[in-house]
């Protein structure tokens, strides 16, 4: 038996937590086209016969500009030092830049300071989207990175080609991943394919569909938490920074409310009722106390 972590890392909007979903096969973590979603260290459970692959969604290493930014930054690199293989996705439609080669550079860190790591796997991401000339130079770049940043890691590192939406390429990866996992039993019992915590899980659920309905410069300045949990009714109450933001999150005569709760309780178990409340907290994504109130 085979079981190990394997956290996914790399710039926002890359594909990672799609990829999370398509390697677990059912969503575990929200989507969208918008950078910086992911906001919480995800973990995905693979279950197969003789292994048990773990895989971490993280959020995108990037330039902070307030101090939630900073610690999404520092959650994310956290993770990659408890994982046995880190795998490092880059964008085939893109080229490798300075993000990328930060997050290569952490990433050939942690792989390298791991006691028994698995190492270093570089998936370039969406080739249904890139020309095969683009896959390429983007493979090559990728692999001119890790040799130019170098490391103990650096040597055993293995690169792929995938599309995390449509699966190509996705069973190589993963066979690789299994292959560097150490013996050792289930951490997981069989039912269980995330750890999320389940107001956590609805909180991201319902800023998911606020993401697919908000304006460019809402996302930044969203934030959801369940503050009360009586099944069948759950309370979440929706943060935005200023007060016009609050009107284009409830949306004229509430409609933006209404479509977004309608698309959670779809993916709810049947019965379920929740209630959305918008309130205005200015600067949270600055404040500590809100940010340590909100889990982040």
């Amino acid at each position: 038996m085979r079981s190990g972590f394997a956290a996914i890392v790399g710039r926002p909007n890359v594909g990672k937590s799609t990829l999370l979903n398509r390697l677990v096969g059912t969503k575990v973590s929200i989507t969208s086209s918008r950078p910086n979603t992911t906001r919480f260290n995800v973990r995905g459970v693979l279950h197969g016969p003789d292994a048990q692959a773990v895989f971490v969604d993280t959020p995108g290493l990037h330039k902070p500009r307030n101090a939630l930014g900073g610690r999404l930054n520092d959650a994310a690199i956290a993770s990659l030092h408890d994982v046995d293989v880190v795998i490092a996705v880059l964008d085939a439609t893109a080229p490798v830049g300075p993000g990328d080669r930060l997050v290569l550079a952490n990433s050939l860190r942690a792989a390298g300071d791991a006691q028994g790591s698995g190492g270093l796997l570089v998936a370039v991401n969406k080739i249904d989207r890139a020309r095969p000339e683009q896959v390429l130079e983007r493979l090559t770049e990728g692999c001119a990175a890790v040799d130019e940043l170098g490391g103990a890691a650096a040597a055993s590192a293995e690169y792929f080609a995938l599309s995390a939406t449509s699966g190509k390429g996705l069973e190589a990866l993963l066979q690789a991943v299994l292959a560097r996992l150490p013996e050792g039993p289930a951490y997981f019992p069989p039912e269980m394919v995330s750890d999320l915590p389940e107001p956590i899980a609805v909180a991201e659920l319902v800023r998911e569909q606020l993401l697919r309905h908000a304006r460019e410069e809402l996302p930044h300045s969203i934030a959801c938490v369940v503050s009360e949990w009586e099944w069948p009714r759950i309370r979440c109450e929706i943060l935005v920074e200023r007060e016009s933001q609050k009107g284009i999150v409830i949306g004229a005569r509430g409609e933006v409310l209404k479509e977004v709760g309608t698309a959670v309780r779809a993916q709810l178990p049947e019965g379920a009722y929740i209630e959305l409340f918008v309130r205005v907290e200015r600067r949270w994504p600055d404040r500590d106390e809100t940010l340590d109130r909100l889990g982040y």
